[in-house]
């Protein structure tokens, strides 16, 4: 619960210090850099920070599918959105992110979107989990689907 708590803590540290426009068009921040900046090291380190939560959101949906739990790495992962829920300098973030979980050798199974509620306190919460794709599994891991 500490290791939560201090994810979520470390959240607002990058949402209040990470350039919020970069994120207004919503598109999916899914172009790769040849280069390290300060905003990708941003993205980044949410990406780690909200790794517990994606992982258990990953697995909730997971489990009734696969006799395996999938992994979700952070260079799998988009940003797809940020935005103050309560205006300018409020503390209440909708981030929303897409993930591509794998199996074994990193065979993606799927894309999710997930879109979390960070505030002060500090607290997270899952609001929305949605399975966007299915990828087929190569025919030697058919026998971890749940049937």
């Amino acid at each position: 619960m500490r290791q939560h708590i201090m994810m979520v803590l470390m959240s607002l540290v990058v949402f209040v210090t990470c350039p919020l426009s970069t994120f207004a068009d919503g598109a999916p921040q899914t172009t790769r850099q040849n280069q390290d900046s300060r905003e990708l090291q941003l993205q980044d380190m949410l990406m780690l920070f909200l790794g517990p939560a994606i992982h258990d959101a990953v697995q909730n949906y997971y489990q009734h599918v696969l006799k395996e739990t999938p992994l979700v790495y952070p260079y799998q992962s988009s940003i797809v959105q940020i935005e103050r829920v309560n205006g300018f300098r409020g503390f209440i973030f909708s981030i929303t992110v897409e993930v591509i979980p794998v199996v074994g050798p990193h065979i993606a199974i799927g894309k999710d979107r997930i879109t979390f509620q960070i505030s002060a306190g500090p607290k997270g919460e899952l609001k929305e989990f949605r399975h966007l794709q299915d990828f087929e599994l190569p025919p030697h891991w058919q026998d971890i689907l749940r049937k």
